[in-house]
């Protein structure tokens, strides 16, 4: 029967782990719908022909309905909206409720392409490799305009956003090849802007990574200084301690868990930051990259905003190093309690 209505709406196969509760949704409401406006056409269609005017002087009775009458009409259309949007509702957290087991990939979507980079050092253009049976992050941001990353077969669908992170997950049940489409208008280009999630056995990516890892420290050793490689290559946390060097980022923020001007990035990574307006949020990598990009949005309870903005100065592969940077700096403490407020008050305009 699912399989039936599978192909009668022309949907693609069930490449994924949500895939199948999402068609079960969409199964659900769409047959409910069906069976409810039927039920309605035949019902209209049995008054007009029982109560049909016999007679130009024949009057229509006044009806008063009973209580249950009106319970029953109000009561079951409410029950299946709430129903729909409970389920509904479920499915949308779990799809934002990415496992902690789940593999981290950084996608970066500019006119018109998609690139794909790995902490651990290997990237890829239009080409994203995965292995079969395993959670997959994608925190996803754009260099230019909005685009919204797509794979029909395993029912994902997320906008993604310049100057911001955003993120999805998906298991690929099985071994193949899956489409990738921008599914939000990015310009004359927009049609060609396609990509392929290529689903591998787990040994086979193992391999693939093992491969791709040999042949960054072969151009690493050739490489006269070693660093002249595009910032979306090589290791993600080394190219970030860089980065963060260039860019002075290590004047205001600490490494080793000091009090300084700005929060220590020891430990930063979802640190649970109190905020000057008394709200909490949670150091994911949307917030480490809003702050990156707009630092005086959020800024946490004991600091000034003295931060400079980034937005423009540094591109989406470096804030994705950046971030995978701060992401390492784990110490063996549980921290509880948000960041300390600075050693000292800092000089505005520096």
């Amino acid at each position: 029967m699912n399989e039936l209505l599978r192909r009668l709406l022309f949907l693609p196969d069930q490449a994924s782990t949500f895939a199948r509760d999402i068609d079960q949704l969409h199964y659900f409401v769409i047959v409910t719908t069906f069976v409810m406006s039927t039920a309605v056409g035949l019902t209209t269609l049995f008054f007009f022909v029982r109560y049909r005017r016999r007679s130009e002087t024949q009057t229509t009775p006044h009806i008063e309905p009973t209580w249950w009458m009106e319970l029953g009409f109000i009561g079951t259309p409410l029950f299946f909206f709430m129903l729909w949007f409970f389920l509904g509702f479920r499915e949308f957290v779990r799809q934002q409720t990415p496992p902690s087991d789940a593999i981290d990939v950084y996608v970066m979507a500019k006119k018109w392409m998609w690139k794909f980079a790995y902490p651990d050092g290997p990237n890829a253009i239009n080409v994203l490799r995965v292995p079969a049976g395993r959670n997959v992050r994608l925190l996803m941001t754009s260099r230019d305009v909005i685009h919204s990353f797509y794979v029909p077969e395993f029912r994902i669908k997320q906008d993604v956003l310049p100057g911001r992170y955003t993120q999805t997950w998906f298991n690929a049940v099985q071994p193949g090849r899956y489409q990738i489409l921008c599914a939000e208008y990015c310009g004359a280009g927009h049609s060609i802007m396609r990509g392929e999630v290529i689903a591998l056995k787990p040994q086979e990516f193992e391999d693939w990574l093992s491969q791709q890892r040999r042949g960054l420290v072969a151009r690493q050793d050739s490489s006269p200084t070693g660093l002249d490689f595009a910032p979306a290559l090589g290791n993600l946390v080394d190219q970030g301690r860089r980065i963060a060097a260039e860019q002075g980022c290590l004047k205001c923020h600490t490494t080793d868990g000091t009090r300084h001007i700005g929060p220590t990035w020891l430990d930063l990574y979802h640190r649970r930051e109190k905020l000057q307006d008394g709200s909490i949020i949670d150091a994911d990598e949307a917030y480490l990259t809003e702050s990156m990009m707009e630092p005086t949005a959020k800024i946490v309870a004991g600091f000034q905003p003295v931060m400079p903005s980034f937005q423009g100065k540094i591109a989406g592969p470096e804030v994705a190093a950046l971030v995978e940077y701060i992401k390492s700096l784990q110490s063996d403490v549980v921290r509880t309690g948000p960041s300390e407020g600075p050693a000292y008050a800092p000089i505005r305009g520096r």
